[in-house]
């Protein structure tokens, strides 16, 4: 049996082995975009190179066989830049958005294409799920909001947008109305204890997440309710009190204590909460400038003045956020930062480093043209977008409609494509290159399996798995040079193509150039 080192581990191997199958038995993880394993390797890709120590030279891992003694780096800054290259190289190419824009527009980052196809599949529990992973008040917010995502939408620029604040409205107010109304599962308890100091949408927002984290909250709010500028700035049409008493019970209800009529308005009964609880964060809107000095941070006209990036004052243990640090700002805006900083206090309470919350690696489409706009027209819903007034209400049958205007920016595969997946991981940057040539096209509309080709890195994955089917069409390149695209012969669809194996081509697919039309399933 030949042996062979990666980064300084030897081991033996089965003659015939390459050097990804060695890798694999090692624990070194080798990125890999056109291989699957009982296939044929097509080495179009590169992301899976590796570097041979005797001639220096860059090889792909997964059809290079192994020759006994061969030493080959994997874990290197070279073979690492490399395969970088190959990614951002195949980004150059790639037409597509890993996130629709709503996802950019929207401050609190919530996964808007996902709760929309939940909603047109008249799925409210996994909607519901879904808005309150990034936004604990979206009863409130649906009233409220501005609609940033709305403006951001791609389809504003067809006809209207979709209606997403009033479709988030309608399943939060749905579950609200439930016998048995969304609960997130919270962690066990971690031992630390924090204290927020107002109760408005920041301070809520940072409950709800950092109960859900295990950690103890304590919010302390001045006056008898809590709510903050939520009632204060809101008239009763607008936003029912029953609403936002609603909302902030289902807080409340996950153990977070609650100390009203209780003004933190002196320097003994804020160093007090700084000895006592292992975080303070300042969540009391603009009034927490005027008792800067009090408290003994440092301040500007605006707001309180933080790191940025991680909402800690220059007392280590002391964070704020929201309009405490802004100045008056979106409702929505408070209550994204009541997330993000929930997020960076559970950093400090885990004693790690408390850096910026993460920005997902994103692919983006840009200005679409005309005939670019048609193709996704062409898979959304085309009745007519319906306002609502203050007082309506949309019926089950209404939210789907609306809910299938969504043009389906974001990508169908995004957090499962290997090409997203490796590209954040080696950090590839997808506008290196230029920007796309290819144009947005969607082919197999009517039928159950849709194809983007301006997602496809011609792997020949499909290919090779369709050859099996004894009832298929199956599927082959056509074409010369940049215009090659995999295609079905005689003029055939994708579903005649792939047959009876559709399922395992999708699923092999690492861009998510092939998937299932979600409206035939």
């Amino acid at each position: 049996m030949p042996a062979i080192t990666i980064d300084d581990q030897t081991i033996d191997v089965p003659d015939g082995s390459t050097v990804l199958d060695a890798a694999n038995q090692l624990g070194i993880e080798i990125p890999t975009l056109c291989f699957l394993k009982g296939y044929l390797p097509s080495t179009s890709c590169q992301v899976c190179l590796v570097r041979d120590r005797a001639n220096g030279k860059l090889v792909p891992s997964c059809a290079t066989k192994i020759v006994d003694g061969m030493q080959i780096d994997s874990e290197t800054a070279e073979v690492h830049a490399a395969r970088r290259t190959a990614l951002e190289l195949l980004l150059s190419d790639h037409v597509g958005d890993c996130l629709a824009p709503c996802f950019f527009a929207c401050p609190a980052h919530m996964d808007i294409p996902l709760m929309l196809r939940q909603l047109g599949g008249h799925d409210l529990h996994h909607a519901i799920e879904t808005i309150k992973r990034d936004i604990a008040i979206p009863a409130v917010l649906g009233r409220i909001c501005t609609k940033p995502c709305e403006k951001g939408c791609r389809r504003s620029s067809a006809d209207d947008p979709v209606s997403v604040c009033e479709l988030k409205r309608y399943a939060a107010d749905q579950d609200l109305a439930s016998e048995q109304a969304y609960a997130p599962e919270c962690a066990a308890d971690s031992g630390k204890r924090v204290a927020i100091i107002g109760a408005g949408p920041t301070g809520l927002s940072a409950a709800y997440y950092l109960r859900q984290r295990g950690h103890a909250c304590r919010l302390i709010e001045a006056t008898k309710q809590l709510g903050g500028r939520l009632r204060s700035e809101i008239d009763e049409e607008t936003m029912p009190g029953e609403i936002l008493d609603a909302e902030i019970a289902q807080i409340v209800r996950l153990d977070v204590e609650v100390e009203t009529e209780t003004p933190v308005d002196s320097r003994e009964a804020f160093e007090t909460l700084v000895e006592s609880y292992d975080v303070v964060l300042i969540a009391a809107g603009m009034d927490a400038v005027k008792l800067a000095d009090e408290w003994s941070v440092e301040s500007s006209r605006r707001g309180i003045d933080i790191t940025r990036e991680t909402y800690q004052t220059k007392r280590g243990n002391v964070f704020a956020a929201g309009s405490a640090v802004r100045g008056k700002c979106l409702f929505v805006r408070s209550a994204a930062d009541g997330k993000e900083v929930a997020g960076c206090i559970d950093q400090f309470l885990s004693g790690e480093t408390v850096t910026a919350p993460a920005k997902p690696f994103a692919s983006r489409l840009g200005r679409v043209a005309t005939d670019e706009m048609k193709q996704f027209l062409a898979g959304a819903a085309s009745v007519p977008v319906q306002i609502l007034t203050k007082k309506e209400e949309y019926s089950s049958d209404q939210v789907a409609d609306q809910s299938d205007r969504c043009l389906s920016c974001g990508c169908v595969a995004h957090g499962d494509c290997r090409l997203e997946n490796y590209s954040a991981r080696y950090g590839a940057d997808p506008n290196r290159f230029g920007t796309r040539q290819g144009k947005y096209e969607v082919v197999g509309r009517g039928g159950k399996v849709l194809f983007e080709p301006g997602k496809c890195i011609k792997c020949e994955l499909c290919i090779q798995i369709a050859s099996e089917s004894k009832s298929a069409l199956g599927l082959s390149f056509v074409g010369r040079g940049f215009d090659v695209r995999v295609s079905v012969p005689f003029d055939g669809s994708y579903d005649e193509g792939m047959g009876d194996l559709a399922a395992r081509c999708i699923a092999a697919c690492p861009t998510g150039a092939l998937y299932f039309d979600r409206k035939t399933e």
